[in-house]
């Protein structure tokens, strides 16, 4: 090799270093860019030359993995958090929570009791009941609002990841062109791809199986595939067959059937972050409220049935209050309606029950709880249907063997408890119709503390656990979030020492190369000062 071929080498792998110099500064703020490194090696096509054997991209994959799983495990925290932290507001608040208007309602009735005919009396306590009502009411539809944006929000989650695994799928496609056309696959398409994959990681828990090729292929749950080489699948937001209000991911199964995916499948990412916010914290703080509502209604009426007003006629009920909720399944081949009525609500739990026809004899009926299957009774169709304080009725049936129902026996009854008494006079403070009989006014009142909701707690019992339990769950989702965000920023530190673009090592490089091109440059200036020697010679 002459000395000019022996400069044009090294002049030619100067350039090449010095333009992955530049690509790495120029990229140093681009997410998902690697650095590249420049190999350069003995010329195999004569002695002494250079040539580029590749400019290498610095990307671990097993770091990748491990910072993409501790993103979406971060994701799914600070989805959970940031719900949860809002109805830890919500409830803990001093002045519009529920304790201090729970308070002054009784404290109405103390009022009540002292001047049973005092038409003021009597009116503080319509007053009250309809601050607190209200108040039920309200924090009822603020819960109910959280449920359409949970449903809101796994719609657009949904959007994205289809988005990321078509664009994935299409990627997967142009790599493996480029690899057939050129050897290698390019650089920057890798980088992107990897992106794809750590966008998909914030949103949704996934497997990444990298094929003999290099194609990606992405899994979710228990294999159900994202992407497959060039092929992506999409998922679908679907209102849930069991409950049509709540919006789950279901996909196509080959023969074209929508599937539901279990909300416990999903865990990691934002998606899975609010699948759990929602059945651990909101479903069950919107069913202790229905509870405490059922509770302070039924127990409330029953004793103020047992007095008598200023008319001296019996006692109405005082509070109005819904029924169970109960859902058929989309899916139940047979048509039969089941509806229920509560028959004590002492009984009453917060716990949400799935019926099961079986058509077997003498236990036609298997109850289980939908959060975690656990059997709770069977049902004799020969008997009332009779479970957890409700009494069920069929009509149109009966059910064909294998029809599903949903019962939520609380979790609306917030939202539907209201004052029925406008008129002080029916109030019924007393047991008799003598004049400043207090009696059943001081009953009414003793019920502040009595053992209402569940048979085991008092209405402040109850929402001081409620609140607590809400705010032991924040605290413990915060230090979680705090303690996955740590291992997030120790992985991507690791990430970025091996892959990112340090600015003063790119700088020395460039400094290096441009003497290293200068230097080849003056090889060739040599050897046309040589040649020009020699030719002179003549």
């Amino acid at each position: 090799m002459s000395i000019f071929s022996i400069g044009l080498s090294g002049l030619s792998a100067a350039q090449t270093a010095l333009q992955t110099t530049g690509s790495n500064i120029s990229n140093v703020y681009t997410p998902g860019y690697n650095r590249q490194l420049t190999l350069l090696g003995e010329s195999s096509t004569g002695a002494n030359g250079v040539q580029v054997n590749d400019v290498q991209r610095q990307f671990n994959q097993y770091i990748a993995s491990q910072l993409n799983q501790a993103t979406g495990s971060t994701s799914a925290l600070q989805a959970y958090s940031t719900q949860v932290s809002q109805i830890d507001n919500l409830l803990a608040d001093r002045e519009a929570g529920l304790a201090p208007l729970m308070q002054s309602f009784f404290s109405s009735l103390e009022d009540l009791a002292g001047a049973p005919s005092d038409p003021a009396a009597r009116q503080g306590v319509i007053g009250n009941a309809d601050t607190l009502t209200a108040q039920f009411r309200a924090f009822d539809s603020y819960l109910d609002d959280m449920q359409s944006g949970i449903n809101g929000q796994i719609r657009d989650e949904v959007t994205q990841i289809n988005n990321a695994a078509d664009q994935m799928a299409k990627l997967n496609k142009e790599i493996s062109l480029a690899k057939a056309k050129t050897g290698e696959a390019p650089n920057s398409l890798l980088n992107q791809r990897d992106q794809l994959v750590a966008d998909i990681s914030k949103r949704i828990g996934v497997d990444l199986v990298i094929q003999d090729g290099g194609s990606y292929n992405l899994t979710i749950g228990n294999g159900q595939p994202l992407v497959a080489g060039t092929q992506s699948f999409a998922l679908e937001a679907v209102g849930s067959a069991a409950d049509p209000s709540r919006m789950v991911v279901a996909y196509r199964d080959a023969g074209g059937n929508t599937i539901e995916m279990k909300e416990s499948t999903f865990e990691s990412g934002t998606l899975g972050g609010l699948m759990t916010f929602r059945h651990e914290s909101l479903d069950k703080t919107q069913n202790q409220l229905g509870q405490m509502a059922l509770a302070m209604a039924e127990g409330f009426n029953a004793q103020h049935r047992a007095g008598q007003d200023l008319n001296g006629e019996p006692g109405e009920d005082f509070f109005s209050i819904g029924s169970p909720t109960v859902f058929s399944n989309e899916n139940n081949d047979g048509t039969a309606q089941m509806a229920a009525e509560f028959s004590d609500f002492s009984q009453v739990a917060t716990n949400d029950y799935k019926v099961t026809y079986t058509g077997t004899v003498g236990s036609e009926y298997e109850v289980t709880r939908v959060d975690t299957g656990e059997p709770v009774a069977t049902l004799d169709a020969s008997q009332p249907l009779e479970f957890g304080g409700m009494t069920l009725n069929v009509a149109n049936g009966p059910p064909k063997v294998g029809d599903i129902f949903q019962i939520q026996p609380t979790r609306n009854l917030a939202g539907q408890i209201e004052n029925q008494i406008r008129d002080t006079a029916k109030i019924a403070a007393g047991m008799s119709d003598a004049k400043g009989d207090n009696r059943n006014a001081l009953a009414l009142q003793n019920l502040q503390n009595g053992d209402l909701v569940g048979g085991k707690a008092s209405l402040n019992e109850a929402y001081a656990s409620l609140v607590s339990d809400v705010g032991n769950q924040t605290n413990v989702v915060k230090v979680n979030l705090s303690a996955q965000e740590g291992l997030k920023e120790q992985l991507f530190a690791v990430q970025q020492s091996d892959s990112g673009v340090n600015l003063d090592e790119e700088a020395a490089n460039l400094i290096r190369y441009q003497q290293y091109y200068q230097a080849n440059a003056k090889v060739i200036q040599t050897g046309s000062t040589v040649f020009d020697a020699i030719l002179g010679l003549r």
